[in-house]
């Protein structure tokens, strides 16, 4: 379930990553109150191509998705906990935005997303949520070693998430990634019966990405079939990076 990937393949997913990194660090920027999403979505667009990558968002349509998806970034503010899609919409001072990006080079995926407030009127509430969801992330990867199991990353995540008392986006997780975006297998967030079947080994690639929410964890989906809103309009952080499990111990390629 997790082949491993020779040095060349894993130096394509490092620049796919690259692309990632620069492209998500540009939207980071440009994240500015009266901003429209669709502008942000252009401006991750033109610094993906122009470092050489193309990208694995744009036009994808899973069996579950009423459309092809219609950018290279998921834009989800506030409630909004992914797959928030590129439109009109304008930042406010005081939002949350989580921002999601996937790359391609020669074949090979990079997938990694961050979660940011934009501009002065910070909520301590929402650096909290910000933070918890980052600590799970270095948690997750930092499991993510040779001879490690997925129950190992899961459990890794979820303590740090009961720590801070969020709760997570059900039945979403992580994957596993490489010549597609989404391969097999899922990555789950919390500890699930079977993980400790699927071993990990020096080679294999994980997009592992903890979604936390500071209200409940019940969730709906937008008219438009892609965005996930938390049922009780409660904020959410979504952060993610594509790695490499490595006989030196995890490596994270999704970095400039």
């Amino acid at each position: 379930m997790l082949p491993p990937r020779t040095t060349a393949q894993l130096d394509a997913m490092r620049a796919a990553g690259r692309a990632v990194a620069l492209s998500l660090a540009a939207v980071r920027a440009a994240a500015r109150p009266g901003v429209k999403l669709r502008e942000l979505d252009d401006l991750a667009k033109t610094t993906m191509y122009e470092a050489g990558a193309t990208s694995s968002f744009l036009g994808y349509k899973p069996a579950w998705a009423p459309t092809a998806y219609n950018g290279v970034t998921c834009l989800s503010p506030n409630e909004v906990v992914v797959h928030g899609r590129p439109s009109g919409q304008r930042l406010k001072d005081g939002d949350l935005l989580s921002i999601d990006c996937g790359a391609i080079v020669d074949g090979w995926n990079g997938d990694a997303a961050i979660t940011v407030q934009v501009g002065d009127a910070e909520r301590p509430e929402d650096a909290r949520l910000v933070t918890a969801t980052e600590e799970a992330l270095a948690a997750g990867i930092a499991a993510a070693v040779p001879g490690a199991t997925l129950l190992d990353v899961a459990t890794a995540i979820d303590a740090v998430a009961r720590r801070y008392g969020f709760a997570h986006l059900p039945d979403h997780g992580g994957h596993g990634i490489g010549r597609a975006m989404h391969e097999p297998p899922f990555v789950p967030n919390r500890p699930a019966t079977g993980l400790d079947r699927v071993r990990l080994h020096a080679g294999s690639t994980l997009a592992i990405e903890p979604m936390l929410l500071a209200g409940g964890e019940r969730y709906r989906h937008k008219k438009d079939g892609w965005a996930v809103v938390t049922a009780d309009g409660a904020r959410a952080a979504h952060v993610e990076h594509t790695v490499a499990v490595t006989d030196d111990g995890p490596v994270v390629l999704t970095v400039a």
